[in-house]
Formats: C-alpha cells, sequence, structure tokens
C-alpha cells in the first residue's frame, strides 16, 4: 500500500467559487463575485500566514480598477495615501546621471494620478472588503494540488498536509490538508504559480505563445533623513550598474513617514552566469545619487520576487474546464511601466463575472469563453498592446537603442494605433539565454560595508522568513547529477549568483563539490524555477504560512 493510500480521506468543503491566492487579482475577484450575487459562496485559501504576508511590489498604483471595483474608497480611511507628486526618468552611468526630460515619455508612463502604496497593506484593505461581503479567506493554508473529476476538469485545490516530516513520513503533528471544491477555481498565485504552472503544462495553455518572460525585482524598505524625504516623488532609472547588454533598471519611491521604496529589477534573459542580481542591486546602491538620498538612513526591510514581463505575446489562454488564471499567473505585468496590480485587478474582475454569469446559467466545472475572448478587447489588453514590444526590443538592440526603439514604438501605437516593428516575439525562454561560464569573466562584487550594502544573510533575516526544518525540501532538485556535470560544471554554478536569498550553495565535501540547498532561507521569489539553464529545480510551496513576512512592503 502506498504512503497516499494509508494517509486518512482529506476532509471537504464545497463553495460556488475557489480562488487561490490573496494577492489583488484574487481578492478583486472574491469582492466581485460577491457583488454580483451575495448569495454565491466563495472561498480565498492563501499560502502566506496572513494577507499580505507574501506581496512584494513596487508600488506605484493606478487606481482605475479599483475605481471600478470599490469607487467608495476614496471617501475612506485606507492604505492608499501618497499621491505621486513627481515624475523624474535616469539614465545612469557609474559617477554621473542625465535626467530625460518628461515631454519625451509616451502619455502612458505619466504616473499623474497614481500613488506609491505598500501593495501588502492594500490587499490586508482588500481581504477586510472582501470579508465584510461574506468571503471567507484562509491564510496560512498552501493550495499544493489540483483535483480533476473523471472528465478531468478541475473541480477544486486541496492545501497541503501539516506535520510531514523531512523523509515524507507524517509526524506526530500530522494534519491532513482540506479539499476546497468549487463550480468554478480561479488561480491568481503571481508569477511562476506552482498550480499555474500544472495547469499550463495539463491543458497545453502555452499553445501558439510566445515563452512567458520574467525579470527579478529585488527591494529594500528604507527610513531616510527627515530633510531628504519627498512624499510622491519616484523616480526610476536604467545603466549603470548593468551593462548594455542586460535589461534592467530601479526605482526609488518616496512614502509618507520618511520611508523609501528602493529596488531594482534585472531581466532574467541576460546571459552572464557569473551575474548576480543581488550584487547589481547593491552596487546600485553606490551611486553616488543614491548612497545620498540613503546616507544617514536605515534599511529597515527585504525581499524579493519574479515579476512577469512577457506581455501581449506570452499571456497562455486564460481557461481550462472549471476555471481560469488571473493576475500575474495569467501575465498582465506592464513592463515599462513597471505595473501590474492594476491588471490583476482588472483580470480577477472579469473573470469573476464571466463564472457567477455561467453559475447563474446552472453551469460548473467548464471553460468560461468568454473571459478569453474578451480580456484583450478590455482594459488589460490596451494596456498592454500599446508596449508589446518594448521587452523584445530591448532583448534584441540592448539598453541604449533597444529603450530608445521602444520609445518610438510607444509613441506610434499610442498616437496612431500601430507599430512599425508589428507584433515581435521573445524567441527562447529565460532559462536557455544563459551561456556556458567558459565565454564570461567573474563578477567582482564589492564586499557589503553593512551600512550601505549588504550581504543576503542579513538580507533575508529583515524578510522575516522562516521555514520548519523537519519537513520535505521544498526546492526539489530533479536530477543531483545533472546539476552536478551541466549547472555546476558547464555554468559554474549561477544558482549561487541568481538566488537572492543564500539558499544555494556549491561546498567541497571529501573532495567533491556539493551541492546544498538552504531551503530555510528562501524568499519565495520563484528565481530558481525560471532561470535554472536545465529546469532541473522545481519549486513547490512549503508548509503553509511559511515564508517571508512582509509589513509594509
Amino acid at each position: 500500500m502506498s504512503q497516499a493510500e494509508m494517509l486518512p480521506e482529506r476532509e471537504s468543503m464545497e463553495f460556488d467559487v475557489v480562488i487561490v491566492g490573496a494577492g489583488p487579482a484574487g481578492l478583486a475577484a472574491a469582492i466581485r463575485v460577491k457583488q454580483l450575487d451575495p448569495e454565491l459562496s466563495v472561498v480565498v485559501v492563501e499560502k502566506g500566514p496572513e494577507v499580505g504576508a507574501h506581496v512584494l511590489s513596487g508600488n506605484v498604483l493606478d487606481p482605475a480598477a479599483l475605481d471600478a471595483l470599490l469607487p467608495e474608497w476614496r471617501s475612506e480611511e485606507t492604505p492608499i495615501k501618497t499621491r505621486v507628486t513627481e515624475d523624474k526618468f535616469f539614465f545612469y552611468g557609474p559617477q554621473a546621471a542625465v535626467r530625460l526630460p518628461n515631454a519625451l515619455m509616451p502619455k502612458l508612463m505619466s504616473n499623474h494620478g497614481n500613488f506609491v502604496v505598500s501593495l501588502g497593506l492594500v490587499a490586508k484593505w482588500m481581504a477586510e472588503k472582501a470579508e465584510a461581503l461574506g468571503v471567507e479567506i484562509y491564510p496560512g493554508f498552501a493550495a499544493t494540488e489540483v483535483l480533476y473529476d473523471e472528465a478531468n476538469a478541475v473541480i477544486g485545490v486541496a492545501t497541503g498536509d501539516m506535520g510531514i516530516t523531512r523523509t515524507g513520513e507524517p509526524g506526530p503533528m500530522h494534519q491532513r490538508g482540506m479539499a476546497l471544491l468549487g463550480k468554478y477555481v480561479l488561480i491568481g498565485e503571481g508569477a511562476r504559480g506552482s498550480l499555474a504552472k500544472q495547469l499550463i503544462r495539463t491543458y497545453g495553455l502555452d499553445e501558439g505563445r510566445e515563452p512567458p518572460k520574467f525579470g527579478i525585482g529585488i527591494k529594500e524598505l528604507w527610513e531616510i533623513a527627515p530633510e531628504k524625504s519627498k512624499p510622491g516623488l519616484i523616480q526610476h532609472s536604467f545603466g549603470w550598474p548593468l551593462d548594455f547588454k542586460t535589461g534592467g533598471g530601479s526605482f526609488l519611491y518616496h512614502l509618507e513617514n520618511n520611508q523609501v521604496f528602493v529596488g531594482f529589477v534585472v531581466h532574467l534573459n541576460y546571459k552572464n552566469p557569473y551575474l548576480s542580481p543581488f550584487g547589481e542591486f547593491q552596487r546600485f546602491k553606490t551611486h553616488p545619487d543614491v548612497a545620498a538620498l540613503l546616507e544617514g538612513g536605515k534599511r529597515i526591510s527585504y525581499g524579493a520576487r519574479a515579476i512577469t514581463e512577457g506581455g501581449w505575446q506570452s499571456v497562455p489562454k486564460l481557461v481550462f474546464p472549471g476555471g481560469a488564471l488571473i493576475g500575474c499567473s495569467a501575465g498582465f505585468v506592464n513592463v515599462p511601466r513597471i505595473k501590474g496590480a492594476h491588471n490583476a485587478m482588472w483580470s480577477g474582475m472579469l473573470a469573476a463575472e464571466k463564472a457567477v454569469a455561467a453559475i447563474r446559467e446552472g453551469r460548473a466545472h467548464d471553460r468560461l469563453r468568454d473571459y478569453e475572448d474578451e480580456w484583450r478587447d478590455s482594459p488589460i489588453g490596451r494596456d498592454l498592446k500599446l508596449v508589446r514590444n518594448v521587452k523584445p526590443l530591448w532583448s534584441k538592440f540592448g539598453t541604449i537603442l533597444g529603450i530608445g526603439l521602444g520609445g518610438l514604438d510607444m509613441w506610434t501605437n499610442s498616437v496612431f494605433g500601430f507599430s512599425f516593428f508589428g507584433t515581435m516575439k521573445h524567441g527562447k525562454p529565460d532559462h536557455l539565454s544563459l551561456e556556458p561560464a567558459a565565454q564570461h569573466t567573474p563578477i567582482d562584487y564589492p564586499k557589503p560595508d553593512g551600512v550601505l550594502t549588504f550581504d543576503k544573510v542579513s538580507s533575508v533575516y529583515l524578510s522575516n522568513t522562516n521555514h520548519e526544518e523537519d519537513q520535505p525540501v521544498h526546492l526539489q532538485v530533479k536530477d543531483p547529477q545533472l546539476q552536478h556535470t551541466s549547472e555546476y560544471g558547464v555554468y559554474a554554478g549561477p544558482s549561487q549568483r541568481y538566488c537572492p536569498a543564500g539558499v544555494y550553495e556549491w561546498v567541497v565535501q571529501d573532495g567533491r563539490e556539493t551541492y546544498v540547498i538552504n531551503g530555510q532561507n528562501c524568499v519565495h521569489c520563484k528565481t530558481c524555477d525560471i532561470k535554472d539553464p536545465n529546469q532541473n529545480i522545481n519549486w513547490v510551496p512549503p508548509q503553509g504560512g511559511e515564508g517571508p513576512v512582509y509589513q509594509t512592503m
């Protein structure tokens, strides 16, 4: 008898709509269902210990979707307080900066009317709104399995068992997961979600689409000297410390209370296996302009997260029998705007509307085809289509020419409704862009000073990350020998560098290189799942409630 057969049967609960992920997409969907039909039952399951704990974003919020979802929010007490007052764009060199005139920027790049927010706090507030409408929200429970019926339609999800030991056996505190069954299941796990990845593969949702593209965003929250604080000021830059072949850039967002978000994004289609996104972020802070801003300040928090960057071309088919993908599980981030929360909310609302309509017709467990058919003509599609060539132009032509052509393309799309480039292809997925170490020179990153720049260990500490050690490792290496011969032998162990949390190490034990996985450090960014050159690492959720606990990120 197998281990699974020996376990007691899961208890189950039935709902009209089951939603995975209490981020902007999932919560917008939950709220919209209850607005349209208060009698429908809705549950949201969230792997973080509390709503917002795993939410990490810039974030400059475009409030358009929120205005449509909760139009009364502007007259209420909310965490959305800091209106953008000034918008600056810079090109950085090692010691200098050139400001780009705002007049050169297409209108869609303007942040007029937007707000600097902690998206985690916004999610908490949205959860309160959802619960007031009767939505059930279960934080601390990771959805780990998709449940199917005999016709291969999705009928629900199961949360992971608690108390499984590192050997895979039930421990003394073992508790069986729950089966949450619904007429429709909406998947809003965020970028590179484990269930979304399974569903895309199972139903071939990526057929006819360009490969998904990603970046890694690394972020710190700083408290700075009061005289340097300019609430509502936002600043974006590109250029140094990245070379002209590597995509990425920075953001500085001033909040209230003398706080500033300091962030850096590296596109994960970079070629050099010696590159460290974390190291580049630390170098960025040594730029004279940034160092002067942070001098005398204090770092409060740290986090990292993968960002979907494929956009219009890479969005998979959104519907499958029994449910749909929403938010960053579908890939709705607008790359040049560095915004996705508004599109996540729009997608949750649209999927909810189609689910409610289907349930009213007596349907269940089928495809919400109207959602798939309509999103490209919705505010999401209109937002993404205008910028569809920015990422591929940057990737093909490099930073200087690529950004210039991308700006031109946004102008022609915005003003004339067409592109000289049509709709460009992204080409190969990010893991195939990495080149063998023999083609590159190691990068010597400066030693952190502990004042302005830091190491990964002290950074992870500020993310409040915690995992129970006696549980199965949630970072699964499929073929250990391949990891040694290729990841280490050919690519010089890039996981040690692309991971922003010090999870992976190659150490010499008994004269042989050994792969060490410090799973307790994982901040759930999913970069390893994306960037491993052989797709040999599979990220799955640990026990529910574990991972980072972001307070105001």
